[in-house]
């Protein structure tokens, strides 16, 4: 039986109310109230005076109907800043307690449910953008990643973890969730199964996840997620917050030591209790007529005759402006979706070929190549816990490099952290940043520290190496040469760099 959870949490929004209001009004730290709030989906803003909202979109799905709230929302509320995060979230900012307070309570009634957007809690769970359109994939997804989503929210508020859980699904080797090195990631295959990895997971020490279980039967990821928690509070720390993680567990247990705890506890948990899956497949009634193009930003879907169409808001920031187009131009469309990508853009699914059209001159003012599709956090001039302005860098890098028009892929997607937590998953990146300090001769200048060789592609996992800070000026002037350097051989960043890693430090290195 579906569970209501506005229900169920309601009676917790009375505190969050009466403690909000004492974070804002300046009666308490905000370092306690941190804790407070992210089991909220809410945490204060750098200054303490305005605040932001997490909305959970399990894969990032946002139907027609959330779209409607979220445009209402940002309209009534005047709301100026739009975020997708890489956990497939929108983030609203620069709020006020009371419309913090507000928005929470109507998103619940809307059926978004902002509890365990932060704390230690598990998150919001993750999934393959394109899963059910995707005509390569294995089977959709989305019945799976929905059904442990609605399980994990019964566990707020009942058991305490020692920190953040983590939880997704992907249905093909580009790994957009990060499942083979989350805290907990099923990995479809051809045979209607699901392989899962455990106790991964990046920032601080960072691990790859152990392969924990093969050829699960869907029907059996329940046992699986409870498992998981199971195991994170009988050996997770919950004295050392900073090792406060899953991925710590292989540290204290040795890999072979944490696989074999985690099957003994799956073992107790499907001798204790029967957690069966059922689910009802969804699948999408509306087809296209036979007409073909064909468009970089435009893929086809397996249903037939329909589209989808990427769009990629530099630094993954939609202007409220653009949501209201997209809402417009919806309304006469059916069963129309909007996707939430990790790497914080939009694919629009279930289009016809007209439509497709129509949606792809709407968003027309997005990236218009790999580098403009980079990654970065919300930044310090927002986040509380931020070093650097990881947006202030990401547009001026892509403004310093717009006048040479180098061709696509001259120069790579970038992911760019304000601090090490990696919420750009900088670690991944063929080419990363996250926000550091430079010592100089003048003393210490802001900068960013410099990663090479990251990959999120299954099979292919690696964590990128640091090689050192650059100060924040410098980085635009790097890519220009790079970009300059790169394409005086009429190469791609892709195929340079496999002969030519050298030659990247040895530019890197100028502007370090």
């Amino acid at each position: 039986m579906k569970i209501n959870y506005a229900d169920k949490f309601r009676d917790d929004l009375t505190e969050f109310r009466e403690t909000s209001k004492r974070f804002y009004n300046g009666e308490m730290k905000m370092h306690d109230y941190k804790g407070f709030s992210g089991g909220f989906g809410t945490y204060g803003e750098r200054g303490g005076k305005l605040g932001m909202l997490r909305l959970r979109h399990c894969g990032g799905r946002i139907t027609k109907e959330y779209l409607d709230f979220i445009v209402e929302s940002i309209n009534k509320y005047e709301i100026d800043l739009i975020h997708i995060t890489t956990c497939q979230c929108v983030q609203l900012h620069n709020l006020t307690v009371d419309v913090i307070s507000s928005l929470i309570e109507e998103a619940w009634d809307h059926g978004i449910i902002t509890r365990g957007g932060g704390g230690d809690y598990p998150r919001n769970v993750m999934v393959s953008p394109l899963t059910g359109v995707d005509p390569d994939e294995p089977f959709n997804l989305t019945p799976y990643a929905e059904a442990a989503s609605e399980y994990l929210l019964g566990f707020i508020g009942v058991v305490k973890l020692p920190r953040k859980l983590k939880v997704c699904f992907s249905n093909n080797p580009d790994n957009w969730p990060h499942a083979t090195f989350r805290d907990l990631g099923f990995v479809a295959n051809a045979d209607h199964t699901f392989d899962v990895y455990s106790a991964g997971g990046l920032g601080n020490n960072p691990k790859m996840g152990v392969l924990v279980a093969t050829k699960v039967d869907p029907k059996d990821i329940l046992y699986h997620l409870k498992a998981m928690i199971a195991t994170f509070t009988t050996y997770g720390n919950y004295e050392q917050r900073a090792k406060a993680r899953t991925r710590y567990m292989q540290d204290t247990l040795g890999v072979e030591g944490y696989k074999d705890a985690y099957n003994e506890k799956l073992k107790e948990v499907m001798a204790g209790e029967d957690l069966t899956l059922t689910v009802e497949p969804i699948e999408y009634k509306k087809t296209g007529d036979d007409e073909t193009f064909t468009h970089p930003r435009v893929t086809k879907q397996k249903q037939k005759g329909l589209y989808t169409v990427f769009y990629h808001p530099i630094g993954g920031n939609p202007s409220r402006e653009k949501l209201n187009e997209l809402h417009k131009a919806f309304e006469k469309m059916n069963e129309v979706e909007i996707r939430c990508t990790p790497s914080q853009g939009i694919f629009i699914i279930n289009l016809t070929a007209e439509e497709a059209k129509a949606i792809l001159e709407l968003t027309n003012d997005g990236a218009n190549n790999q580098f403009e599709r980079s990654v970065a956090c919300i930044g310090n001039h927002i986040c509380q816990i931020g070093l650097r302005d990881s947006q202030e860098l990401i547009a001026s890098c892509v403004n310093a490099v717009r006048p040479y028009n180098f061709k696509d892929g001259v120069l790579p997607i970038i992911h760019i952290s304000g601090c090490t937590s990696s919420c750009s998953a900088h670690q991944t990146g063929t080419l990363g940043f996250r926000g550091g300090v430079k010592k100089t001769e003048e003393g210490a200048k802001p900068a960013f520290v410099f990663y090479v060789g990251g990959c999120d592609l299954q099979g292919k996992e690696r964590f990128g190496t640091e090689y050192g800070e650059m100060e924040i000026h410098q980085i635009p002037k790097f890519f220009i040469e790079l970009g300059q350097t790169i394409s005086d051989t009429g190469s791609t960043y892709d195929e340079w760099v496999k002969s030519h890693h050298d030659d990247l430090i040895s530019i890197a290195k100028k502007y370090m």
